[in-house]
């Protein structure tokens, strides 16, 4: 999971242990998530900020996208607060709940 704001990681981490998750991160910055990338650590899912600490989280959007890794992004914006060209992402509006990110983690799992 990539967010940068403490409190909020904390409760997602909460919620995607209560949905029986092992979770990975958080990453805070996109430098970390990248390095949690090439670390080769197994990833079935990520969820996603979109704006961490004022950087797009698309870079590693793409980097999940090219490794065939499904992501949700998270968002207080909404869908308007994604580049279009992710419209078939799942979306998190938030905040969100445990039940939120269940349904979208459901749209990414097989």
């Amino acid at each position: 999971m990539v967010e940068d704001e403490s409190l909020v990681a904390l409760q997602l981490e909460d919620m995607l242990l209560d949905l029986g998750c092992i979770v990975v991160g958080p990453a805070m910055r996109l430098r970390a998530a990248s390095e949690i990338l090439d670390s080769g650590i197994a990833i079935d899912c990520a969820v996603l900020d979109v704006n961490v600490s004022g950087e797009m989280v698309y870079p590693i959007a793409e980097r999940l996208a090219a490794m065939g890794i499904p992501f949700i992004f998270a968002t207080g914006y909404g869908r308007d607060g994604v580049e279009e060209r992710w419209t078939e992402v799942p979306i998190l509006q938030k905040p969100y709940t445990g039940e939120e990110i269940g349904h979208s983690l459901s749209l990414c799992l097989p």
